[in-house]
């Protein structure tokens, strides 16, 4: 039987959802943006607060990192979640100024909004945020600070780190930056551009206990797990055979039955077991091998093989760090028990094992390499804060990627946002049509990065906000001292922002915005499958 309703109503499946309409789909898409951008906008600068997010699964992520809080809070709402992808992007890209993509983007919408009530249509305010977002890309262009001519200064590479991580770790930024900037040197390849770099050599291995100021720079591989061997804590100028299997011959990938009917055949059967697990462990002797590493457990049988000839044996489960070992030290990984040949063979200029707060710890080194692999081995209290700071390395190692990428760097510390509200407020009153409403609230929007550190830094907004923004017009020469609570020339705070970064950021930002503007209908499907279980109780124990 047809429906008897009208309107779209009629055309669409039993189930679907409709909205249209200025107050149904601009507005209500405006709302979700904003509600996810006060989520996050807190957590923004140095001095942001902290998220506790249990998710899912119920693990707990303490962080003020953007793209962790958006991932693990699972947002829905389709519009908010095209500022959530916007983010993601992002740090896909950049692995920074995720929160800022966030916090524009809401204040993007903020500003539309107002707009939208006082009478401009949707598409009035587009064109005056495309203007807007040309405008600034140029601005940003011509308002470069600082170039970095060598990637191997290590003051200027710190300093550019430390902008970085500063607003992840406030307290300990500039002792991160330094172990940071000398972990990218170590690991700098010769060639040009982020060619020259990989982040995947700088391995980050967190050990509980201590202090974070514990933390240090290993030039190798480091395990933390100690060996499995006897006798030996390490060796030098090692051959290493590296094996995706457990060192176990008796293992089978199938079920087998022995039938034994007397004592001899008993005995028997042990010795060949015996004779084939000597035989093995004396041919990867006989190859030169002098350390064994296995993916998954080794026999008991084995094992006394393997200390009887002196070989040193470390077993790993993870078969990430099985590959990444292997590739560190140029080793082929073997998926069956046989000696290697001399190019499947890794090579170790010394294993160590040492002890590490209470956690054992073996360090592969392999010298004479360009590119040779280092860890940094994070130590902390409590794996919560161990995790915070592993993001913050990651971005930092970004930052320097990115540094090879383009070299040119802004002023941070809000001094380049305060010189944009001016001269994007100045380009609006140059136009004549309705665009230039936008164009000015689109600068004005800018102004909600300096006003949270004003606000973060302790200082009062109403009197501070005017004096920055009044001594970065002309150029952006003033920022907020966020630690020391008061405003300071941009030169002397030495806080830089990658150029890149930023316009990449402002870009994604407005057209997040700008998609969220140009939706005037929300047309939702029912969702999926069968009735859903309940969160509280299991079925049985319904009433």
């Amino acid at each position: 039987m047809l429906s008897s309703s009208y309107g779209i109503q009629n055309l669409l499946k039993e189930g679907y959802k409709h909205y249209a309409g200025l107050e149904e789909a601009i507005l209500r898409n405006i709302e979700a943006c904003k509600g996810v951008s006060n989520l996050t906008k807190t957590s923004f600068g140095p001095n942001g607060m902290k998220k506790l997010v249990v998710n899912h699964i119920d693990k707990l992520f303490v962080t003020n990192d953007a793209a962790t809080i958006l991932r693990e809070v699972e947002v829905h709402h389709p519009a908010a979640r095209l500022v959530a992808l916007a983010a993601k992007m992002q740090k896909e890209d950049f692995g920074d100024a995720t929160n800022y993509v966030v916090t524009l983007a809401g204040e993007l919408l903020v500003q539309a909004e107002a707009l939208i009530r006082t009478g401009l249509h949707p598409s009035a305010i587009i064109s005056g945020y495309e203007l807007g977002l040309a405008e600034a890309q140029r601005l940003l262009a011509a308002s470069v600070a600082l170039t970095v001519a060598d990637a191997r200064d290590a003051d200027v590479i710190t300093r550019v780190i430390e902008s970085a991580l500063a607003p992840k770790l406030p307290s300990h930024h500039a002792f991160f930056a330094q172990l940071t900037a000398k972990a990218c040197l170590a690991v700098l390849g010769e060639g040009e551009g982020s060619a020259r770099f990989s982040a995947e050599n700088v391995r980050l291995v967190k050990v509980l206990g201590g202090s974070l100021e514990d933390s240090e720079l290993v030039r190798g591989f480091v395990i933390p797990r100690g060996l499995e061997s006897s006798g030996r804590e390490g060796g030098e100028k090692l051959r290493v055979a590296v094996f995706g299997v457990p060192f176990d011959p008796q293992e089978a990938e199938t079920k087998g039955t022995v039938l034994i009917s007397n004592a001899q055949q008993l005995l028997d059967y042990t010795k060949t077991e015996e004779s084939y697990a000597e035989k093995l462990v004396r041919e990867l002797v006989d190859a030169g091998v002098g350390m064994v590493v296995a993916g998954g457990s080794v026999s008991e049988l084995c094992m006394h093989y393997l200390n009887k000839y002196g070989l040193l044996v470390l077993r790993l489960m993870s078969k990430f760090e099985l590959a990444r070992l292997a590739k560190s030290i140029n080793a082929t990984v073997l998926s069956k028990l046989r000696a290697p040949t001399p190019d499947e063979a890794g090579y170790a200029e010394s294993v160590r094992v040492r002890e590490v707060g209470s956690t054992r710890v073996t360090a592969f080194e392999r010298a004479g390499d360009s590119s040779q692999l280092v860890t940094i081995m994070l130590r902390g209290a409590t794996h919560s804060s161990m995790e915070n700071v592993e993001r913050a390395l990651e971005n930092g190692l970004s930052a320097y990627k990115q540094l090879l990428h383009d070299p040119r760097y802004v002023h941070g510390a809000g001094a380049i946002e305060a010189h944009l509200v001016n001269k994007i407020e100045s380009f609006a009153t140059s136009h004549t049509g309705l665009e230039q409403y936008a164009c000015l609230k689109f600068g004005q929007a800018f102004e909600a990065v300096p006003k949270i550190l004003v606000d973060n830094a302790g200082l009062n907004s109403n009197t501070e906000l005017p004096t920055l923004l009044a001594g970065n017009v002309e150029r952006p020469c003033r920022g907020v001292d966020v630690f020391g609570g008061a405003l300071a020339d941009s030169e002397s705070l030495r806080v830089y922002d990658s150029l890149a970064a930023k316009a990449n950021a402002i870009t994604l930002a407005a057209h997040a915005a700008l998609t969220v503007l140009r939706v005037d209908q929300i047309i939702m499907a029912k969702p999926a499958g069968g009735p859903k279980a309940p969160n509280n109780s299991g079925w049985d124990n319904q009433d």
